[in-house]
């Protein structure tokens, strides 16, 4: 049986030296990598990055005008997730470093998730989700952060800030009482849940499959931000 190979559709600079991102595409499939560094999504394994929004978004579904803050478009299913799980008066604020990433999302990638982008609950900010982090005190309910590969900044070095002791802080301080941050990973760090320990933050870990209980096993971190 011949193997469709892969089929380049564009490319993008990640800002800041970041190296470059390429959208592949095989049949009806998408896949998006960086160049020297390998897959980091893909339309058909999206599992763990559903279950980012759904874990932390059903537990605050209730509360009136609830407003979540999502670091990292990627291919829009974390959006799409947390909208299903939140309620009619809530807000979703995406911050997405690469303008090409929207893009593709409002493109051929929208349908794959179901053109989340359409809902009048979500809205874009092009830039870094640091900088809403250092500007915002007690705004959101709920924080999920999936810019990169986990703790260890793979994608871009000065994502690194967001997992230290400065950037925790950041989200500690950016959310409301009781409000959640979660964190997506390729992988555990026991040295990870430390530092958001040692922020206040009372935390949890979840395993969860990349593709309908089957595939890699990805971390995510659920921690909670005191009353």
């Amino acid at each position: 049986m011949d193997v469709i190979p892969w089929k380049l559709i564009d490319t993008a600079q990640i800002p800041g030296n970041g190296g470059e991102l390429q959208l592949l595409q095989r049949d009806d499939e998408f896949s998006i990598s960086i160049v020297g560094g390998g897959v980091l999504m893909n339309t058909r394994a999206h599992g763990s990055e559903d279950a980012l929004a759904e874990l932390v978004c059903s537990k605050i579904r209730h509360r009136p005008g609830s407003r979540v803050l999502i670091g990292g478009l990627g291919m829009g299913f974390t959006l799409a997730s947390a909208l299903q799980h939140l309620g009619l008066d809530a807000e979703v604020v995406v911050a997405e470093l690469v303008p090409a990433v929207v893009g593709w999302n409002r493109g051929p990638l929208g349908v794959y998730a179901g053109n989340p982008l359409h809902d009048g609950r979500a809205t874009v900010r092009e830039g870094d989700v640091a900088n809403i982090l250092k500007s915002e005190r007690k705004a959101f309910d709920a924080i999920l952060l999936d810019v990169d590969n986990g703790p260890e900044g793979l994608t871009r070095k000065k994502n690194n800030w967001l997992y230290g002791m400065e950037g925790l802080t950041a989200s500690y301080l950016a959310l409301r009482p009781n409000g959640m941050l979660a964190v997506w990973s390729a992988g555990p760090d026991r040295d990870f849940t430390e530092r958001l320990q040692k922020i206040g933050f009372t935390v949890k870990q979840a395993r969860v499959r990349a593709h309908q209980n089957k595939g890699e096993l990805h971390t995510i971190w659920l921690a909670q931000r005191g009353g």
